[in-house]
């Protein structure tokens, strides 16, 4: 694997390192060895699988707050989708940015997501499938979400989303308080 910083600081797309012969190739999606020697350790308890059937349809801004915060790498399997996270840890040198990047089930980019982050994609194709790899289990108490559309942050996606569930519309304008963002002093 590849690791590649992003501009936000602690974020990192991971490129996978294909060993291929004339029958494909083979390539680690995870490596627990490799992770830590990157310096980005993630404990795996869960792996997630979500289905998007419609191009244009968007979820998120979401993340938990601690002691279930949760660092994530999110991969494409199937079609393609902008993903984005936010820095929301306030202590962080890019604090309240952005960044975005394409994954697809093409170019097999993974996104790594630390704890303190807010994470969401807006599907670019129909039939979208996502893998995520997590270090916390969910808990619905601990659960926050960004407005995926909030002024604060300005997030430029590549097209408007055509469906947005009713919870991901409804999140309230960024409001430190509201959104925990003091509990995210720290995370790394």
């Amino acid at each position: 694997m590849k690791f590649h910083q992003t501009p936000l600081h602690g974020a990192h797309t991971i490129e996978l390192e294909k060993r291929a012969d004339e029958r494909g190739f083979f390539a680690r999606l995870y490596c627990q060895r490799e992770f830590e020697i990157a310096g980005i350790p993630t404990p795996v308890v869960q792996i997630n699988n979500s289905l998007t059937t419609k191009a244009g349809t968007l979820r998120g801004m979401h993340y938990q707050l601690p002691p279930a915060a949760e660092t994530k790498v999110v991969r494409c399997v199937r079609g393609a989708l902008y993903d984005v996270i936010i820095d929301l840890r306030p202590d962080s040198s890019t604090f309240a940015q952005w960044y975005g990047a394409e994954l697809s089930a093409e170019n097999r980019l993974m996104m790594y997501v630390p704890r303190g982050f807010a994470h969401g994609f807006l599907t670019l194709t129909e039939d979208v499938e996502v893998f995520y790899v997590v270090d916390a289990f969910y808990n619905p108490e601990a659960e926050r979400g960004i407005r995926f559309n909030d002024p604060r942050f300005g997030v430029n996606w590549p097209s408007a989303p055509v469906e947005v569930s009713e919870k991901d519309r409804n999140w309230p304008e960024f409001n430190p308080a509201f959104h925990g963002i003091e509990l995210l002093r720290g995370l790394r």
